[in-house]
């Protein structure tokens, strides 16, 4: 069998690779990269636009970004670092669309508010001290908040429709929020890079085998439609999602010992009647039910794929085996290895909240779902909404500084000590960060050229705030926020 060489093996075809091989052919043209996806298209997996809320994380109304300090007061460090990461994706896109390697901006990313909404006098207090706390900060300075109803009413009325009841109720609103395809800029980017010299793009390609060679690159056996085909690169990355992990475990690398996954699926309460969808123009975050995992944090969203618009609540979510939404239900049997095992048994007797949670979420029916879709908007009618299945999420399992397993509900770059094969794993706030999180690899896996004066200013090019902290720097930020905000036609 014949090997393929190439500098560059990128395996899935979502969001992860197709930022990254856009990040490298942009660095050195003359890279040879080859994208091996197991489906027959790219962007079919987690990063379709159906499969993801396409919500640009920016922390402005997701309350799981914040947290309680002991003196009553709210904690925005999280929301601060992923908001400054976020930055850096939209300045990227900007980058791609001012060169015109990305379409129009409305055909990938729209403005839509972002909001928070609680009721109950226990979840006003809390979210009133988060308004204090980010309004202060200058990467939320434009947050709104009010506790008027009339105001609520304006900024979302189908939530406040005939709302009867009077508990305490309190929003927060920042108006350049966004609604991402990012299945449409992972397409865009994987067209992109099809065209370009010495980039392939393989499809219904699985990889089988994964081994380092006594010269440091990596032979990579794929089954492409019953055919084995061997290629052999200097770097790989493994961004395959759910699908992540296992390859991880192949590759035998002391980096990825002691990880497990723990897979859950979403479903999705979708509304495409035009008199309503036309009443809504907001992603409107909620509180998360007691034992919930972060990711299953309820909202009201407008949803905007291919120049449609819908309207989607939940996420809710339900329990599977499979890795990938077009897996096997032996994927998380086949996970487990010696040196997980603990970990994922441990994780499993200390979450039994999250395991009774789960089970109360696969037994619902339509109507206990749009019961729960009634407590944000009241004059929901069944009828009126259809279920449809999201992407799976494989939240990470590894050892805590307790020594014990510990469930993890971000997102995880592992980089081996050569720096020539790298996996991300986890999920939330996912492809949001993308462009952040593949820089990080840049800068492991290809240290020395990084350095060098050529990259240095390309980077700096694609991304003008590179070397530079948007955390420490809010001058900065607000400076390549107002730039990006034009750019992407976001600035309300």
């Amino acid at each position: 069998m014949t090997s393929n060489i190439v500098d560059v093996l990128l395996v899935g075809g979502g969001a992860m690779s197709t930022t990254l091989g856009m990040l490298l052919k942009q660095l050195d043209p003359s890279l040879s990269i080859t994208m091996v996806e197991r489906l027959d298209k790219v962007a079919q997996e987690s990063t379709d636009g159906w499969n993801n809320a396409g919500t640009g994380h920016a922390a402005y109304c997701e309350l799981n970004y914040t947290s309680p300090n002991a003196d009553g007061s709210t904690n925005i460090d999280k929301a601060v670092n992923i908001n400054a990461a976020f930055e850096v994706s939209l300045q990227f896109w900007s980058y791609l669309v001012e060169k015109g390697l990305l379409p129009a901006p409305e055909e990938f990313i729209n403005r839509v508010p972002h909001q928070s909404f609680v009721w109950g006098e226990d979840n006003v207090k809390k979210l009133k001290s988060r308004f204090e706390a980010m309004s202060a900060h200058p990467a939320f300075r434009e947050m709104q908040y009010t506790e008027d109803k009339a105001t609520m009413a304006e900024w979302m009325p189908l939530i406040m429709q005939n709302r009867t009841s009077d508990e305490p109720l309190a929003a927060t609103r920042i108006e350049h929020g966004s609604d991402v395809n990012f299945g449409a800029i992972a397409r865009n980017m994987a067209s992109f890079l099809e065209s370009q010299d010495a980039v392939n793009i393989e499809l219904s390609a699985e990889v089988e085998e994964l081994k380092q060679q006594a010269d440091g690159s990596w032979k990579v056996v794929v089954d492409q439609k019953g055919q084995r085909r061997e290629f052999q690169a200097k770097f790989v990355f493994l961004g395959a999602g759910g699908g992540a992990l296992p390859l991880l475990q192949k590759s035998g690398i002391k980096e990825g010992k002691g990880y497990g996954g723990f897979p859950v699926s979403g479903q999705w309460l979708v509304c495409e009647k035009p008199e309503l969808v036309e009443q809504h123009h907001a992603k409107v975050y909620g509180a998360a039910p007691i034992g919930a995992p972060p990711m299953s944090v309820p909202h009201l969203d407008t949803r905007i794929i291919d120049g449609k618009k819908a309207i989607l609540f939940g996420p809710f979510a339900g329990f599977t085996t499979k890795f990938l939404k077009q897996g096997s239900v032996f994927d998380l049997v086949k996970s487990v290895r010696s040196d997980n095992l603990g970990n994922m048994l441990s994780v499993g007797k200390n979450n039994m909240d999250l395991t009774k949670y789960l089970i109360s979420e696969v037994r619902q029916s339509h109507k206990d779902r749009c019961d729960s879709l009634r407590n944000f908007f009241p004059d929901a009618q069944d009828k009126d909404w259809s279920l449809a299945y999201a992407g799976q999420r494989v939240q990470i399992i590894k050892k805590g500084q307790d020594g014990a397993g510990k469930l993890e509900f971000g997102t995880e770059a592992i980089v081996s000590e050569d720096g020539s094969i790298a996996a991300l794993l986890g999920a939330s706030p996912g492809a949001s960060t993308t462009v952040n999180t593949m820089i990080n690899i840049l800068e492991r896996s290809f240290a020395d050229r990084m350095k060098s004066d050529e990259w240095q200013a390309k980077m700096k090019e694609m991304v003008p705030s590179y070397g530079q902290s948007l955390v420490e720097n809010t001058d900065l930020l607000l400076e390549i926020r107002s730039r990006t905000l034009e750019t992407l036609k976001l600035k309300p």
